[in-house]
């Protein structure tokens, strides 16, 4: 019988984390009616301004909280007593506020990755209810973090994330020579964060497994492997209920196995997609001239010397349906989508009908 998640003091009656997915991708829909089926649903926070009915292309940072504050609200009206939370990158230039609004907005968990986030303890000491959970590949990266918690904070992650590299979307926490070797083992990696919170801390928190994970199958596998849930983002792409446009699902549908690739993202990180047209997406920000409209990232090699594309906007145009020159986050299953179906039928598929039950 799988069992529910409890993550700090939020619990869920099934083990399944809604991966934090931008631009807009992972938005108050899909994060509300994951939450309704019993996950925890996840808004990502990373360009939401450009969404909002407040963005004038000069406000982007102000936006982006009124975005985010927005996006929760609605979430909530979806799923008034579900587990709502926000999936924040370190890399944005605005991530002090991004965890400061997430947590006003009434976000109940914060994932946090693309980048260590050793300070974010410190943000949120206003808002104990707020559970925190990192996202690391490794267990140096998990053993970084925790020492810096409780050194600076007094306070240890009430989760961890672990995402193999070899197989998750969008933006990832490791070298790309390093990525697809063979030579990376999540579950192993999974298993020693578990070792090293109970051996040095005598902390049983969750650790969840993130990438790969597509059906029941893969579910099972990843609890039999050790690991107390999974997090899944591309599965709950074809969904009618998430927040981008159909043809961005239907991106995925038509892909095939062999046009899913590893892109370098301005951020300075390698990123997994739909890699055909990334030349197009290069090429439209050189015939438009553009230069840097937000100043999202801390560190953009777009901002600084306009080398590859604006990333924000080029998912943007994505989500708002342009396939030519959009860039179109994935994981490797991608291909496997055939058809858009509900958040709730992927719940029932995960979970027959004894497990819900039970529950």
């Amino acid at each position: 019988m799988v069992e529910g998640l409890t993550i700090g003091r939020h619990s869920v009656p099934y083990p399944v984390i809604q991966g934090g997915m931008g631009v807009r991708v992972s938005g108050s829909r899909l994060a509300g009616h994951v939450a309704l089926c019993g996950g925890i649903g996840l808004v990502a926070a990373a360009g939401l301004g450009l969404g909002c009915e407040d963005y004038n292309g000069k406000n982007f940072f102000a936006a982006e909280r009124q975005g985010l504050l927005d996006e929760l609200r609605k979430a909530y009206e979806i799923a008034p007593d579900g587990v709502i939370g926000v999936n924040a990158m370190v890399a944005v230039s605005n991530y002090d506020d991004v965890v400061l609004a997430s947590c006003e907005g009434g976000a109940k968990v914060i994932v946090s990755g693309a980048g260590l986030p050793m300070n974010l303890p410190g943000l949120t000491a206003d808002y104990p209810d707020v559970a925190l959970v990192p996202i690391v590949s490794s267990v140096k990266a998990a053993e970084l973090i925790c020492r810096k918690w409780h050194k600076s904070f007094k306070r240890l992650p009430d989760a961890i994330v672990v995402e193999d590299p070899d197989t998750a979307g969008g933006h990832l926490g490791e070298k790309p020579e390093l990525i697809g070797t063979g030579q990376y083992d999540q579950y192993a990696t999974v298993r020693g964060v578990k070792s090293y919170l109970k051996e040095k801390w005598n902390l049983d928190v969750p650790v969840i497994a993130a990438g790969g994970v597509w059906d029941r199958e893969d579910l099972q596998h990843a609890l039999a492997q050790g690991a107390d849930g999974v997090q899944m983002g591309t599965r709950f792409v074809v969904t009618e209920e998430c927040d981008a446009d159909d043809a961005f699902k239907q991106a995925y549908i038509n892909c095939t196995k062999d046009d899913i690739g590893l892109i370098m993202s301005p951020a300075g990180l390698p990123g997994r997609a739909i890699s055909a047209n990334i030349e197009q997406v290069r090429q439209r920000d050189v015939d438009l001239d553009v230069y840097c409209p937000s100043g999202c990232l801390k560190k953009c090699a777009y901002k600084a010397n306009r080398e590859r594309f604006c990333i924000v906007h080029a998912l943007e145009r994505s989500r708002k349906g342009d396939m030519q020159t959009g860039l179109v986050f994935c994981g490797t299953n991608a291909y496997k989508a055939d058809r858009i179906g509900t958040v709730k039928e992927v719940f029932e598929e995960l979970f027959p009908q004894a497990e819900r039950d039970a529950c």
